[in-house]
């Protein structure tokens, strides 16, 4: 349980310094939808950009493992471990690519 619970940690905080390396008038100061939409006023990041999409893609994966993560940890909440650490990949290719 710990473990899983690491990862997670591990993933927000990797989105986290992904994104923020890019340098932005604002931080992204975290994956709550609040954090989010704040980021992406403050920067005047466009609708239907990318990297807003993932970063929302995996704060709403990254939510979903955080309920369940006082259950027993079953398949369904490996396969989103998966997706998230997926997600992970592709924030930091889109932020390469920028």
């Amino acid at each position: 349980m710990k473990r899983e619970f690491n990862n997670r940690i591990d993933a927000q905080r990797n989105v986290l310094n992904i994104v923020n390396k890019l340098g932005w008038r604002e931080e992204l100061f975290g994956l709550s939808a609040g954090a989010i939409a704040r980021w992406v006023e403050a920067n005047q990041i466009p609708a239907g950009d990318q990297l807003h999409a993932m970063v929302t893609q995996a704060a709403e994966k990254l939510f979903f493992l955080a309920n369940k993560s006082q259950e027993q940890i079953t398949g369904e909440y490996r396969a989103l471990s998966i997706e998230v650490a997926d997600l992970v990949l592709q924030i930091e290719e889109i932020a390469r690519a920028r």
